[in-house]
């Protein structure tokens, strides 16, 4: 079986993508790529659209926005990640207030990761997304106030990441992908890579 970086040794392959973290997890897999910002791109959606199809959607309309980059040996990947609690989409936290209440409401219930992603060439389109139920104990104003003041909520859906402290101390189980909770369900894309 060929390895995803000879496969991919004369692509050129393109992550489009803000989040550190997500290419420091698509580095894991050992493939050679670039990144790109995709700022311009709203982060907006029909409102019809629900649960699973929003994160899909916004990886597909951040895909459609590079367009004009692909070519024969181009390939990009873009990804979206939501957190999806009691009915409603939980986006980035706009300021403190609004993350103090993100991960009040998340505290000592189950919610759900959701992350959409779009690997496209100029002639295919894939996407695909990953779900994960992740469970909080009953957090503490004073532990909510610790996070909020020494870590960074504000760049991440639902206003927390996984990898930190608040995942250390108050995440209780997790059914799905952990690497999907920080953003890109590399175990999916991987398949989808080696198939693509």
């Amino acid at each position: 079986m060929l390895h995803l970086r000879d496969k991919y040794k004369d692509t050129r392959v393109i992550l489009a993508s803000r989040s550190p973290r997500r290419q420091i997890l698509l580095s894991g897999l050992c493939i050679d790529f670039e990144v790109i910002d995709y700022s311009g791109v709203e982060e907006t959606y029909p409102k019809k659209l629900k649960k699973t199809e929003i994160p899909v959607y916004l990886s597909e309309k951040k895909a459609s926005a590079h367009d004009n980059l692909l070519d024969n040996k181009t390939v990009i990947i873009t990804a979206d990640t939501i957190v999806w609690c009691g009915g409603t989409v939980m986006n980035k936290p706009a300021n403190r207030k609004d993350a103090m209440e993100m991960l009040g409401k998340l505290s000592g219930r189950v919610h759900q990761v959701i992350s959409g992603v779009c690997v496209k060439s100029k002639s295919r389109s894939v996407s695909f997304y990953s779900l994960t139920s992740v469970r909080f104990r009953e957090l503490t104003e004073g532990e909510i106030i610790y996070y909020i003041d020494n870590y960074q909520p504000m760049d991440k859906a639902g206003a927390y990441g996984i990898q930190e402290w608040i995942g250390y101390v108050g995440i209780e189980s997790i059914r799905g992908s952990y690497f999907n909770v920080m953003g890109l369900p590399v175990d999916k894309l991987y398949k989808t890579l080696i198939d693509f």
